[in-house]
């Protein structure tokens, strides 16, 4: 593949001002977690959990240009990779914590699992309530104010940047969707189909390896193959300088 889908992709990261950074399990496989839907998933492969810390965007947050990491993941590496706390929404919970499902208090999981090791009983909280990981679990709702941080970072983007997501669990994926149908420019990378593709408002789709079309800091260039949206491989930049922002 040539140069100018990628080249596109920089030129509307370096004409956006505020971008918002959508994530799901596909930007950790290159850190050895596999992801869910992919050729490779767990649900087709179950592949045993190993991780490197590989990616940070705490370059854009440097640049003052992140808005949020707004991530399907529960493995914390956006945390470990330098990203301020405060600019992560978790929509899917943490594993690095377990919460009660009573009064909502989160604590370090350790010692709790080292209790419920040892004695078999579900351990709880002074309150009372059962701990268990502070994880979206399936049939559980998302917390509400993590889905209302989303959403509200969206109404502010203006370009949304999706990575290593088949973009199909809902509400999560709306979020990028919510950006991009106020305005803001978006671009699809993810090894395989997503829900989104076929979508007009999709500016730039990447297909590859996220670690490839976007790599770690010191690496080299993408390659990845392109699919492109309303505008076209080469029309991103100068939509950029159109843009009323």
């Amino acid at each position: 593949m040539g140069s100018e889908p990628v080249q596109s992709f920089a030129e509307l990261m370096r004409g956006a001002l505020r971008i918002l950074v959508f994530t799901g399990a596909g930007i950790s496989t290159g850190s050895g977690i596999p992801d869910y839907r992919g050729p490779n998933g767990v649900w087709k492969t179950h592949a045993p959990v190993f991780y490197r810390d590989f990616m940070a965007s705490e370059e854009l947050e440097k640049a003052g240009k992140l808005l949020a990491v707004v991530t399907q993941n529960i493995d914390g590496l956006h945390g470990r990779a330098g990203v301020s706390r405060e600019l992560i929404v978790e929509l899917h919970g943490t594993m690095h914590e377990v919460e009660c499902q009573s009064c909502r208090r989160r604590e370090e999981p350790g010692p709790r699992f080292e209790e419920f090791h040892l004695t078999g009983k579900p351990p709880s909280c002074g309150c009372g309530g059962f701990l268990k990981p502070a994880t979206i679990s399936f049939g559980q709702s998302l917390r509400h104010e993590d889905l209302a941080r989303a959403f509200e970072t969206a109404l502010r983007a203006d370009l949304v940047v999706a990575l290593g997501s088949t973009l199909s669990v809902t509400p999560a994926a709306n979020v990028p969707l919510e950006a991009a149908s106020r305005g803001a420019f978006y671009v699809i990378v993810n090894r395989g189909p997503t829900e989104h593709d076929r979508l007009p408002e999709v500016t730039l789709r990447l297909e590859g390896d996220v670690v490839f079309a976007v790599p770690p800091r010191g690496e080299g260039g993408a390659r990845a193959k392109v699919k492109t949206g309303r505008y076209g491989a080469n029309a991103p930049a100068a939509a950029v300088r159109k843009k009323p922002w």
